[in-house]
This record gives structure tokens, sequence and C-alpha cells, in this order.
């Protein structure tokens, strides 16, 4: 298979599926290296496709209509040790994690895709944050970051937002 139609392969499997597609398995399909996939992914993002990479796999964006999905970006504070417990309140509510963000001294604007929305989503990104030793972007800003959180409607969105503030988590002047 060329390169042109391997990248043809990668955007019909991703579109396909809302669940991410690790690098090795999209390179285990194609026979390639996972180097290769993740230079296909490269080449395809200059070309304007929507693929994200996340902790459990690439994503294709598929768009949305405005109604269908809400949106709100939040602002959290919290320690390390409290990740697990911020992100599995927030999935309890049927909300799914976009993404993190801090706000870096000399970067600038640092995000991070997540896209968890269920209790294993977030096992499985404690579980790698363990295993590759890494640490939070949230450590860069003495555990302030924000989350986009996404559901099918506001109150779910309300109601992750009492848990986390109930928490100690979601970050308002009284926490500052």
């Amino acid at each position: 298979m060329s390169g042109t139609e391997r990248r043809d392969f990668i955007i019909g499997l991703l579109k396909k599926t809302k669940q991410p597609i690790t690098g090795q398995e999209l390179a285990n399909q194609t026979n390639v290296s996972r180097q290769v996939i993740v230079t296909d992914v490269a080449l395809l993002k200059t070309s304007n496709e929507p693929i994200i990479a996340t902790n459990q796999g690439y994503l294709y964006l598929q768009q949305q209509s405005p109604n269908h999905l809400h949106r709100r970006i939040i602002i959290c504070n919290h320690t390390p040790d409290q990740t697990k417990m911020e992100l599995d309140m927030i999935v309890d509510c049927g909300v799914t994690v976009l993404d993190v963000i801090v706000e870096h001294s000399i970067y600038g604007e640092l995000t991070g895709s997540l896209m968890i929305n269920s209790r294993a989503d977030v096992n499985q990104f404690v579980t790698a944050l363990s295993n590759y030793e890494a640490t939070l972007l949230s450590v860069l800003t003495n555990g302030i970051h924000l989350h986009t959180l996404e559901a099918d409607s506001m109150e779910k969105i309300d109601a992750a937002c009492k848990a986390l503030a109930e928490a100690g988590i979601l970050y308002t002047e009284r926490n500052k």
C-alpha cells in the first residue's frame, strides 16, 4: 500500500469509530512501523484533517450539531493525587472531559487532549501516568488548570460542577 493509500485507509478507519485507535493498532493493520503512522498522522494534520492524539490513541473529530452537545470551560485546582477523584466525579455525571489547559509562562497556553468519558478511561489515564512516570500539566501551574467539558445537557455539566465545588476542586474566589 502506498503512503497515500495508507493515509486514506487511516482516515477511513478513524471516521468509522468514535473510539480512539492507537498508533500501534494502525501500524499492525497497515504493516508499517508505529513511527510511519506518526508521520502519516502529522501529514494528515497538515492537510487540515481534524485528528487529535489522546493518551488512548488517535481520534477523528466529528462535526457535531451545535444544539446536540453542550460545552463549558471550567477552572480546577487540586493536587496530583486528587486527579482520579476529579475525573471520576465528572464522568459519573455523564460528562466528557475533552482536554486540560494550562497557562505556561514561557510557552503560553498548553493543551492536552484527554477525551475521557468513563471510569474505565479515567483508570487508563491514571495508569498511564504511573506507568510512564509522567507528570500532569497542572504541576506547571501549582494545580490550577482548565478543562473543556462536554455533555448532551447543561444539567449534567452543572451537576459535575456542583460535585467539584463540594469537593473543593472547582476553582472559585473563595478557594484562591
